[in-house]
């Protein structure tokens, strides 16, 4: 990459940064030259500078970025550390949490565990469909219910040592607040940080930062378009936070554009903040619009998604990926199922769903816990206790009425099973523990082989093809699991398990441990192949094409009734904000050289007005 003045300019700069440019401006680059910089010219033995991000796919694509720069030495790559705010904040936390009257032996409470944890507290304050209560009175609940979850939070980090990623942020803060020394320890072994995607950063996380800007050099990279996380806490006004704090030099790079160099991808992007479009077309950006039908739209996306993939090979890319993007969780899962088994005879596509992870972790340990033996005369009733937790936790912080009740029901068809078989009577035909106790029996009851991939798929195939729809249902929650691949850590630990003890005597410990380290593993590689999520979960991502679909309008007798699972809530221009306009940006942006947008033919985007779309149906 040739270096614009700009980037010259931060090269040569001292003291606090701040550096602003969009997507593939060359930020992340010049901030990894810099650290090489500082590294090979101002460092003192032992000391290191530290690169925060907060998506493991960004730290993945840093560590990579940092590999391939052959203008760095291997000694100065060697002094950069790359790693996610979460991972640091453990870090300190678990130094030095005793400061905070936390347990000396503290532990993380992951999101599916902490979903948990507080199911009571949410199904105490659930406001139902039905529900008669005024706005007031039911914003009232919800604070109530803040409070009381805030307060559950505490009492599990104090009482128990159970700590939950929401809660890192502020006792940091308040460890490094309260201790000059820890500060300049710090200080000491990280003399310059780099803070990614600080416009992200919440109030919690802005306090550990300005703690830390006491004694360390800040070099903080921003794009103040691509805030896309003000509802949990991204405040507009950080970057004037740091301004003011720091007095920084300041760069900008908003003009430069590497990632889709040679096309109008970037620029599209821009437009869409505006919402004022060039005449004619955009190089790099394709629409398609289509009749409004389920089908329709899947047949279609399917064609599209291997035409992208045919201009890929051909184009000798590799490792190529082709992100496919929707608006809400619930758009992933009708894509994968589509992909899995498309419309019109078509043949499926290979791909990785990026679904929430709350359920496929719950049902992962389920299918562990029954691939461990019976060693106590209790693994029924552990399992039925696992699956209350998958009802309880799968929807994390949104938690269903219908999975909450669902574990009622279970708990309670457990207890009268437990009654009549204390009275020698089996358990009652329609009852929901039948059909679930039948196929447990079927997974007690298989001869499990050593090989933890193929042992796995054979439990998760018995609850996929037996006559209980709640374990179906579970089976098809974990079907992205993705750590059992070959030579990952949680196919190894199993397999060292069976060497040991000549069964999976740990699986469900294992498993647990697995997903933890997933959530601070740095070692991931970027996405390759067809890969489907949600538009907020493609942020810190690229992806070499890019197909961005808005659902169909649901239709009765052509009239439109109902227009869910939208880029914009609704598909009202009345409800067109910053974050939809940003959202989409963000999602655009991902594409280095091209992106498709597939809108409804009868009721297009609104934030394509303007915009002339195809007119024939496809």
């Amino acid at each position: 990459m040739q270096l614009s003045e700009q980037q010259l300019g931060i090269l040569g700069a001292a003291g606090h940064l701040l550096v602003i440019g969009g997507p593939g401006s060359g930020k992340t680059t010049v901030s990894i030259l810099k650290a090489a910089q500082i590294a090979k010219d101002e460092l003192r033995p032992g000391q290191k500078i530290l690169f925060l991000s907060f998506a493991r796919a960004t730290i993945s694509r840093v560590m990579e970025a940092i590999e391939e720069e052959r203008d760095i030495a291997r000694e100065q790559k060697q002094r950069i550390d790359v790693d996610t705010y979460h991972a640091f904040f453990w870090r300190i936390l678990k130094t030095h949490g005793y400061l905070l009257s936390l347990p000396r032996n503290i532990s993380i409470l992951t999101p599916a565990a902490e979903a948990i944890a507080l199911s009571a507290i949410r199904s105490q304050f659930a406001i139902g469909r039905k529900s008669t209560l005024t706005d007031a009175e039911k914003e009232k609940k919800k604070e109530q219910r803040k409070d009381a979850e805030a307060a559950e939070r505490m009492r599990l980090a104090h009482n128990e040592g159970r700590i939950c990623f929401d809660l890192f942020a502020s006792f940091v803060s308040a460890i490094l607040h309260g201790s000059d020394r820890i500060r300049q320890i710090i200080a000491t072994m990280y003399p310059v940080i780099i803070l990614d995607e600080f416009q992200d950063t919440n109030a919690g996380q802005w306090h550990v930062v300005e703690a830390l800007g006491q004694y360390s050099r800040l070099l903080a990279l921003a794009d103040p378009e691509q805030r896309i996380y003000d509802w949990i806490g991204a405040d507009p006004e950080r970057l004037n936070h740091f301004k003011a704090a720091y007095e920084p030099s300041e760069y900008d790079l908003q003009g430069t554009n590497h990632r889709s160099a040679g096309t109008d991808i970037a620029l599209f992007g821009n437009h869409v903040l505006t919402g004022q479009y060039k005449d004619g077309e955009y190089s790099g950006v394709c629409f398609e619009t289509y009749d409004p039908a389920e089908k329709v739209a899947m047949a279609r996306l399917v064609v599209l998604t291997y035409d992208a993939r045919t201009r890929l090979i051909e184009a000798g890319i590799k490792d190529w990926s082709i992100a496919i993007l929707v608006p809400t969780k619930k758009m992933t899962r009708i894509v994968s199922d589509a992909f899995h088994a498309p419309p019109a005879g078509l043949t499926k596509v290979s791909h990785v769903a990026t679904i929430e992870m709350e359920a496929a972790i719950l049902g992962a340990e389920v299918i562990a816990f029954l691939m461990q033996p019976d060693v106590d005369g209790r693994h029924f009733e552990l399992f039925i206790g696992l699956m209350l937790d998958y009802y309880r936790g799968k929807g994390g912080d949104s938690p269903t009425q219908g999975d909450l009740r669902e574990a009622i029901s279970l708990q309670d068809a457990y207890q009268e099973w437990l009654t009549r078989r204390a009275v020698g009577r089996a358990v009652r035909s329609n009852s929901i523990l039948a059909a679930m106790r039948d196929v447990y029996e079927q997974t007690r009851s298989v001869a499990l082989v050593g090989d933890p991939a193929h042992d796995w798929l054979t439990i998760r195939n018995i609850l996929s093809a037996g006559a209980c729809a709640r374990l179906k249902g579970l089976a098809e929650e974990t079907r992205n699991i993705r750590l059992l691949q070959r030579g990952t850590q949680l196919r190894d630990h199993l397999s060292q398990d069976w060497r040991d003890n000549g069964a999976y005597a740990n699986a469900l410990s294992i498993t647990r441990q697995a997903f933890i380290r997933e959530h601070f593993s740095s070692n991931s590689k970027p996405e390759s192949g067809v890969v489907v999520m949600n538009m907020h979960k493609a942020k810190g991502k690229q992806f070499d094409e890019v197909i961005i679909l808005d659902a169909w309008p649901r239709m009765v007798k052509r009239e439109i009734v109902a227009n869910p699972d939208r880029l914009v809530w609704n598909n009202e221009r009345a409800n067109i904000n910053d974050q939809a306009c940003q959202n989409f940006r963000v999602s655009i942006t991902r594409a280095k050289r091209r992106v498709t947008i597939m809108t409804p033919k009868n009721d297009p985007c609104v934030l394509l007005h303007g915009r002339k779309l195809p007119t024939v149906s496809i």
